[in-house]
């Protein structure tokens, strides 16, 4: 367990808002590992507010000044809404030239009861949202959803997304121990829906 709520990885700054998500991908890094790149991911505790993340980010980015920021960790991070929000603003503020993205299984509406994304709108520049599947079986079996509906849910995200114009991807993991999604197909809905489309390969054994 650690705090690491800021980490970097390829050259990019990632942070990390907490543990807990609404899914539970059966190709999910955290369940193998511990760690993305030697960075200890599990947080101690949902506790860490918006100044903590601020202050780890301004020590990361002073040793690297990364030209995005991605909202992506452990776990869900717009189940942290608000300090999401914050640290978003914050950033943008202060470094107006930093790209924003978030990482999302596309959940929250559903979890707010209420449309969020025009709450983001000039904070986030763009949303990967977590499709993972042609059909609403195949999401759940490869997703394992803590609520029935997700792929709807999901779907409504990034339309959502998409009707705010916010750049929006919809992403698919594809070759999780030898199965295949139908990528044609998932890049159809993609594109009805105003997204990009984007594979994503499983990658075996996590960061190293």
């Amino acid at each position: 367990m650690s705090n690491v709520l800021v980490y970097t990885l390829d050259g990019k700054i990632y942070i990390n808002l907490t543990n807990r998500c609404t899914n539970d991908c059966i190709f999910c890094l955290r369940n193998d590992k511990d760690d993305v790149c030697g960075q200890a991911l599990w947080l101690d505790d949902e506790n860490s507010t918006s100044s903590d993340v601020i202050m780890q980010f301004e020590k990361i980015y002073a040793d690297t000044p990364s030209k995005e920021v991605i909202f992506c960790g452990y776990g869900e991070p717009m189940l942290k809404f608000d300090e999401m929000k914050e640290v978003a603003a914050y950033i943008k503020e202060k470094y107006p030239e930093i790209k924003i993205r978030v990482n999302t299984n596309g959940h929250a509406n559903f979890v707010y009861k209420r449309n969020v994304i025009p709450e983001l709108k000039g904070l986030i520049d763009q949303f990967s949202v977590s499709l993972n599947g042609a059909t609403a079986s195949e999401y759940d079996e490869l997703s394992q959803p803590k609520f029935e509906n997700a792929y709807e849910e999901v779907k409504k995200f990034i339309k959502a997304c998409s009707d705010e114009n916010i750049d929006v991807v919809a992403s698919v993991v594809e070759g999780y121990k030898g199965r295949h999604i139908d990528l044609e197909t998932c890049e159809k809905i993609a594109a009805d829906l105003g997204a990009n489309f984007r594979v994503r390969e499983w990658i075996v054994n996590g960061y190293s």
